[in-house]
């Protein structure tokens, strides 16, 4: 039965589109710690964007390669999870019917990315939050922790918040089951790293940050929180042109039938906008001119 239930929420019923990053150079500009936000389409994925009101609805933790790990045990843990080159890019994540994994970044080579940079964070506490990361390898999918969450977060009054919720459990002597946002948030808090803190002013104790509950936290507050840089690689690079009015957007490259219902190829009417009288005589001709050939047709 739990086996059909992830399988059903899994399933991903539509054509994911075409990506909207050089994943190159994401790729080769990716650095150790670097949290990978991810557009899902899923049925699990709309249940999250639906919660969070957010597409971003998967994160990932970006490990680096073999080498980019510097405690041993750490380098020899991952490789029991993840056979690989010493040159393959890590990420570790935890998804539904798997738990926290292991995977080759090319996985996402065709998806919607984004990612969210750690502003500040030295190079010992990256090596400890990759090595908490790697730490949580094997621990299962927490699907309760979802549900729990939409029923916190959304305005469901039938029953108190705190009762029969796992969002507030908490048992040490037993491993948790997590969710993808959550392990990357215990990995960052570990070294007390902010992401979306509580900042509570007081006259007599001054400044005092509150670390937000990591199983409140969901992968919209990496994109939000203002100690990530947010870092895009769009296939071509406005920095590195000269102009705008250089982008080749003519050409004769055709569209497919989905493609065309969401992007024109039509030339752009670069004229001068029309305001007052002058766009209302416009408007009017062209009602007038498409009467008349609407009469040509039916005659």
């Amino acid at each position: 039965m739990r086996s059909k239930l992830v399988h059903w929420l899994n399933y991903d019923p539509v054509v994911q589109p075409e990506a909207k990053s050089d994943f190159e150079r994401l790729r080769y500009e990716l650095r150790p710690c670097d949290v990978i936000l991810v557009e899902g389409y899923s049925r699990v994925s709309r249940v999250i964007r639906w919660i969070t009101n957010s597409p971003w609805t998967h994160a990932a933790l970006y490990i680096g390669r073999l080498h980019d790990i510097e405690d041993e045990q750490a380098r020899e843990r991952l490789q029991q999870f993840l056979k690989c080159s010493p040159d393959t890019q890590i990420v570790i994540e935890s998804q539904l019917g798997y738990g926290t994994i292991a995977n080759p970044l090319n996985l996402y080579r065709n998806e919607h990315l984004r990612i969210c940079r750690p502003q500040g964070l030295n190079h010992k506490d990256a090596q400890d939050v990759k090595r908490y990361a790697i730490s949580r390898l094997g621990v299962d999918y927490d699907v309760r922790q979802i549900f729990d969450l939409a029923r916190f977060l959304l305005p469901w009054n039938l029953l108190p918040r705190r009762w029969r919720s796992s969002l507030f459990n908490h048992k040490p002597s037993k491993v948790q089951k997590t969710v993808c946002s959550t392990m990357i948030a215990e990995a960052f808090g570990y070294v007390q790293f902010p992401i979306l803190p509580l900042v509570k002013r007081s006259d007599q104790h001054g400044v005092q940050l509150f670390r937000r509950n990591p199983k409140l936290c969901t992968p919209s507050h990496f994109d939000y929180s203002p100690y990530f840089e947010i870092i895009k690689y769009p296939f071509l690079d406005l920095s590195h042109q000269p102009s705008h009015r250089l982008l080749p957007w003519k050409g004769n490259v055709s569209l497919t039938a989905r493609e065309a219902s969401l992007y024109m190829a039509d030339e752009i009417d670069q004229r001068a906008p029309l305001y007052g009288e002058e766009l209302l005589k416009q408007v009017q001709e062209k009602e007038k001119a498409e009467e008349d050939d609407s009469g040509k047709d039916k005659a």
